[in-house]
């Protein structure tokens, strides 16, 4: 593969250990990631990773913690929440280890490196349809919840004033996407560090404020923590799944830990994982203590009475009229802003993927204006299809269920087949099951989903946002 090849004998001994393993792919050209939006520049630390990580790794999911645990109880809630905090943590760690997996070799891009460790075609496969979703599927849910909560926040800030006439839910989804479309601008992953702390700080904020206020204030009468009886041992179960999938799909960022470990430099001496594991260390620390108090302190405050939209509107409902409108109106807006903020760390994947295609067959970089037009048009996109398609988060079960593998499983399986441990050592075992137990898990989840769309159904109407 040549050139490249006969240049470099560190990267000669990237092309053996790749042969040795098994599946040799394409390798990016060095010219071609100086040219892309996560690899165009290598000046990240420590301080960025933790604040893309915190950025991309709190959403407004963790608010549905508590529902979990009407199902599961206060002791397989509190067990649940902590096995699968430990698990992602492990994959995090593994995707780590892995962005450098042979001398002078990185992969800065998730779907890369699937494919190098199981091939070209099944990589592609497995790992395409998840990660797009993770990114654009996300920044179409971040329109619906970062507008409508525009709306919420202008009409607690202005409710006493009648003269005043707020906009319409697709108004204030244009306020949003313009606004994602302006910061959007900004030309690469390192420049929206900035941005990744204000939207951390924001996320920290609001999960912070809505547990405190929700313990401190009175519980509402007739506060349970009885087990929910079902109809039937099926949708008992399903119940269960369901609640398994709210505390999974409360940690996210998977798909774009890689992404973030590209941005650092990186050297045989001092290799990125570094800095990238004392990033994520950090900003795990905070998530923690952001998402065990906002599940415990919501169900002990709630219990069986929380709604479900989760905490945010238990709050709303039960002390909306006991809480300042200053804090109410506070917290609508960091959710918001968080929303804003987020957008971009999870579009800049897509925006990747899209000028690697240019780059690929023009072989030189994007121009401005095409890099302009690229982001404005995912924009008008993703707002097209949050208006066109209002029921798409009543599928986010369904479609999360798929996408979990991207967090849970397919990161112990890349192990396996790239490092290649001994078999039955504990490496091996651990990998194997966690791996396995993720696959079926996400199966479990898609069942879950669909037997609860099957027997409760699901209300689809087309370009009606409510």
């Amino acid at each position: 593969m040549s050139p490249l090849a006969s240049a470099s004998p560190i990267m000669k001994k990237a092309l053996t250990y790749m042969e040795e393993i098994g599946h040799l792919t394409k390798l990016h050209d060095p010219a071609q990631d100086a040219w892309l939006p996560i690899t165009e520049s290598r000046s990240g630390n420590a301080y960025y990773a933790a604040f893309h990580t915190l950025c991309s790794g709190i959403g407004v999911q963790a608010l549905l913690l508590p529902l979990a645990f009407i199902t599961l109880g206060w002791i397989w809630g509190i067990i649940s929440l902590s096995l699968v905090f430990m698990w992602q943590l492990y994959t995090l760690w593994l995707l780590i280890q892995l962005h450098e997996f042979a001398p002078g070799m990185r992969n800065s891009r998730y779907l890369g490196l699937s494919m190098a460790a199981f091939g070209e075609k099944l990589g592609k496969i497995l790992a395409l349809f998840p990660t797009m979703y993770l990114s654009g599927g996300t920044c179409v849910t971040l329109i619906m919840i970062g507008g409508s909560t525009m709306k919420i926040f202008f009409q607690t800030v202005c409710a006493s004033d009648s003269h005043i006439t707020t906009l319409s839910t697709i108004e204030w989804y244009i306020v949003f996407t313009v606004s994602a479309i302006v910061l959007a601008q900004l030309p690469n992953l390192n420049s929206i560090a900035g941005i990744s702390l204000v939207g951390s700080i924001s996320a920290v904020t609001y999960c912070t404020l809505t547990w405190v206020i929700s313990v401190v204030k009175e519980r509402p009468e007739g506060v349970s923590f009885e087990h929910v009886e079902n109809t039937s041992d099926v949708a008992t179960i399903c119940a269960i799944f369901n609640a398994l999938g709210m505390i999974v799909f409360a940690f996210r960022g998977h798909n774009l830990v890689l992404e973030i470990q590209g941005t650092m430099p990186s050297s045989l001496k001092n290799p990125s994982h570094v800095p990238m594991w004392k990033g994520v260390k950090f900003s795990y620390s905070i998530i923690a203590l952001c998402l065990f108090p906002l599940a415990i302190g919501g169900y002990w405050a709630y219990g069986n009475l929380m709604p479900n939209g989760g905490i945010l509107s238990a709050l709303d409902k039960y002390h909306g009229e006991d809480t300042s409108k200053v804090i109410l109106g506070t917290t609508s807006l960091l959710v918001a802003i968080h929303c804003l903020t987020s957008f971009q760390i999870y579009a800049m994947p897509v925006f990747d993927n899209w000028e690697c295609k240019y780059t690929t067959k023009k072989k030189k970089p994007c121009p401005w204006w095409l890099r302009t037009g690229l982001r404005v048009f995912f924009g008008c996109l993703t707002f097209f299809i949050s208006v066109a398609l209002p029921f798409l988060p009543s599928l986010a079960g369904l479609i999360g269920g798929i996408a979990l593998t991207v967090t849970l499983a397919y990161p112990c399986l890349m192990w396996i087949m790239i490092k290649k441990p001994n078999r039955y050592s504990p490496s091996w075992f651990i990998n194997w099951s966690l791996g396995l137990l993720g696959l079926v898990l996400s199966v479990l989840l898609v069942f879950g989903a669909i037997w609860t769309i099957a027997t409760q159904g699901m209300d689809v109407h087309f370009f009606k946002t409510q």
